[in-house]
């Protein structure tokens, strides 16, 4: 049974090939030719992995191995950085120091590889994940080195791409991990062609039915998609060809994943989704002055074939993107009737779009305006770790609004030019000026016209601020602040006026604590703040500091109760990762113990008694892909995959995360239906008697409104699964009249 096992020597001979490719890569690149630092690092990690294995059964080396061709054919980094991808793991998962790399391979390299393993390593502490922590290390390591967190992203996304030998429970917690920070980092720092996959991997573990049925409709598709590209290209061809140009023109597919988020986020079939593909310019230029001159030839050599759409116009040379992005777009009618984007750009800009600041290094020529772009968004995230949040999970979002992913630009009445994302407000902009301009900001004008704070922004408004030395920072801007910056800032300051009062409440309770013999732990505090709706202790210590609560003999007996079951010294991290004396099959082992490395089944209705919770942020019903989170409490809280509540969970609690499958039950659950249609007499009784009679569906609530012929039914019904909702939906289309019906989540 292992006769296809390979042997030794060909496995040898497996890990040899698989280096000589990342060897031949690197001596077609044109950095320096470091030849022999490369083989010492290869062979240095090959005897440190030796005898160890992934998970998958092949050789552990393999691993950095894939690692180091990332960093250097697909980033385009240089021989530190393969050097550094080589011994990423030795550190870590062997018995070498820091220093002994040092001695070996020098300091540099011993710098990169010290900043990998510091991400890599972490334990839980009392107030903040892992995940979360790891994070902050990734941030930090990468304002001294940014090679640190490019080596990262080669790491994860070889991670992604073998993540099928991993348990379901792992896969939901690094898909949903990748999706809520790794992908959007890459993106910041213009890494597209990684940031694009890591998206496709993601989603296809996360959603792997919807994935194989986009792939599907996309190969079907495929001979239509071609004849309308040629038939829009060959125009623009032969004028290119005639003024004499070296280019490149291909057709870009959108990713699965921006299919699928397309379909989601308007409501549409995969058959309406029309901007399945952008064309692509590429040309050759050898002087980067004429750039700008040949793309706007270009650009009227396609306008004068095709219409233009007039406020689909991105000019992004002028005024790059923050992560160095530079081309020029516009949008034009194809000869089928739909909008087609193109995209000019130079051999250069290219490289630069998709392999991001490490072609920038390559292109550089002193200190440049994307070198400084750069810097400017790192101390940004300097600034978010030298003014830690209250929880994990306020850390995360607070890094994730940074990595915004469309931008604006605001100009001040001196002609001063902002880079802000898209929906910031004048509070934003007077903050990304200075910090002490935004805490006492009062209103602004934009385009001359007085404004409120909350006020959102658009590209190329003049913003001037004003401000009022009278004017303190209000807990409520943080409603409608959208910069990671301005609300690092405004709670840093909102924090620092509540201390006093935070402080005495903070004795309050823990005098309260100590004489009603209650320990202080996490089980006790999160029963607290759930009585009092409270987000998190601060507040809670602040309310009762400002007399605003009180902490009442009620709460006492309620208490007492899971402090008792809480005092185990493992607590619930030490439940969920079987940690301490019992295990999960033991007859006395702590009811609610889950093994986080199977798939829970959820049961309810038929099935016997209900054992999880719908959470109320998604309410996912059977059918639905879902995932398990185990609460305080040790309950199964069921999410959405795709529930934005869930993306945070599965990056800031991985090891609560549990992979969970709908047991066949015959319960019944509330989804939410929206109908639009044309509205004509008797619509809503055909309505009813389809879904009532025919289907035999249980109607709970209908709002609906006619205005302009035009009508907006919301109908909430109880059913058994997804396939009923499907169908549901499926029917209510064929009623005369009615445009669309979708579930709301």
């Amino acid at each position: 049974m292992y006769t296809d096992l390979p042997t030794p020597e060909e496995e040898d001979r497996m890990i040899e090939a698989a280096f000589a490719d990342v060897l031949d890569g690197y001596l077609r690149s044109n950095h320096r030719k470091k030849v022999e630092i490369i083989e010492r690092a290869y062979r240095f990690a090959k005897e440190a992995h030796k005898g160890v294995r992934r998970r998958s059964g092949e050789p552990y080396i393999m691993h950095p191995i894939a690692v180091a061709k990332i960093a250097s054919q697909e980033i385009g980094l240089g021989s530190t950085s393969i050097c550094a991808a080589l011994l990423h793991d030795v550190v870590e998962d062997t018995d070498y120091t820091v220093e002994d790399i040092a001695g070996q391979f020098g300091p540099k390299i011993a710098q990169l590889v010290e900043g990998l393993t510091k991400i890599s390593g972490g334990i839980f502490g009392d107030k903040a994940s892992a995940q979360a922590e790891n994070f902050r290390k990734l941030l930090l390591t990468m304002s001294e080195d940014i090679r640190v967190v490019l080596i990262k992203m080669a790491d994860r996304l070889h991670n992604m791409r073998t993540l099928g030998s991993m348990a379901p429970n792992k896969q939901y917690k690094i898909a949903g991990e990748t999706l809520y920070i790794y992908a959007p980092l890459a993106h910041r720092l213009g890494l597209f062609a990684i940031k694009t996959e890591l998206e496709d991997l993601a989603f296809k573990y996360e959603h792997p039915k919807s994935y194989a049925d986009i792939s599907r409709k996309i190969r079907e598709s495929e001979e239509r998609r071609s004849a309308v590209y040629t038939d829009f290209s060959l125009p623009i061809k032969e004028k290119l060809d005639a003024m004499g140009l070296r280019y490149e023109a291909k057709a870009r597919l959108k990713s699965v994943y921006s299919i699928w988020h397309k379909m989601e986020s308007k409501h549409l079939p995969f058959e309406e989704v029309y901007d399945l593909y952008a064309v692509r310019i590429v040309f050759d230029c050898d002087d980067i002055s004429q750039e700008k001159g040949i793309c706007w030839s270009i650009y009227a050599a396609i306008t004068d074939l095709y219409r233009l759409h007039p406020d689909r116009t991105r000019d992004w040379i002028v005024t790059p993107k923050a992560n160095g992005y530079q081309a020029l777009h516009l949008t034009v009618m194809g000869p089928d009737g739909n909008w087609i984007e193109v995209q000019i750009r130079s051999r250069r800009m290219d490289e630069i779009a998709e392999k991001g600041f490490a072609a920038h290094w390559k292109y550089k020529i002193g200190e440049g305006e994307e070198e400084s772009e750069l810097d400017a968004w790192l101390k940004t995230i300097k600034d978010i770790l030298d003014n830690p949040e209250p929880s994990a999970i306020d850390f995360l979002d607070t890094v994730k609004l940074n990595l915004f992913s469309s931008e604006i630009v605001v100009f001040t009445p001196k002609g001063e030019l902002l880079t802000l994302p898209s929906g910031a407000t004048v509070l934003d902009a007077a903050f990304a000026l200075h910090s002490e301009i935004g805490m006492h900001c009062i209103a602004g004008k934009v385009n001359h016209k007085l404004m409120p704070l909350s006020a959102k922004l658009n590209s190329g408004d003049q913003v001037e601020i004003l401000t009022s030395q009278s004017q303190q920072p209000q807990a409520e801007w943080a409603g409608f602040l959208v910069t990671a910056h301005a609300r690092t800032r405004l709670r840093a300051a909102l924090r620092k006026m509540r201390q006093p009062l935070t402080a005495r409440g903070a004795e309050i309770l823990r005098e309260w604590l100590s004489e009603h013999n209650i320990p202080d732990t996490n089980a006790v505090i999160s029963k607290i703040l759930g009585t009092y709706h409270v987000p998190n202790r601060d507040e809670l210590c602040y309310q009762l500091g400002n007399e605003e609560i009180m902490l009442g003999d009620f709460l006492v007996k309620a208490l007492r109760k899971p402090a008792q079951a809480g005092a185990k010294p493992q607590g619930i991290i030490g439940k969920i990762l079987g940690i301490g004396k019992k295990k999960a099959d033991d007859k006395d082992a702590a009811p609610g113990t889950v093994n986080t490395k199977e798939t829970y089944v959820l049961r309810s209705g038929d099935s016997g008694p209900e054992n999880y919770l719908t959470a109320p942020c998604c309410s996912p019903i059977p059918g639905d892909d879902a995932l398990g989170y185990i609460t305080e409490s040790g309950e199964i809280e069921v999410h959405s995959l795709d529930c934005p509540r869930a993306q945070v969970l599965k990056a800031g609690y991985g090891p609560r995360i549990v992979a969970v499958k709908w047991a066949n039950a015959g319960a019944k659950f509330m989804a939410h239906v929206h109908i639009e249609g044309i509205d004509r007499h008797g619509i809503l009784q055909e309505l009813i008697q389809m879904i009532s009679t025919h289907l035999a569906i249980d109607i709970r609530k209908l709002e609906i409104e006619a205005k302009a012929q035009v009508f907006n039914c919301d109908l909430w019904v109880r059913v058994v699964s997804l396939d009923v909702l499907n169908d549901l939906c499926a029917k209510t289309l064929t009623i005369d009249g009615v445009t669309s019906a979708t579930r709301i989540q």
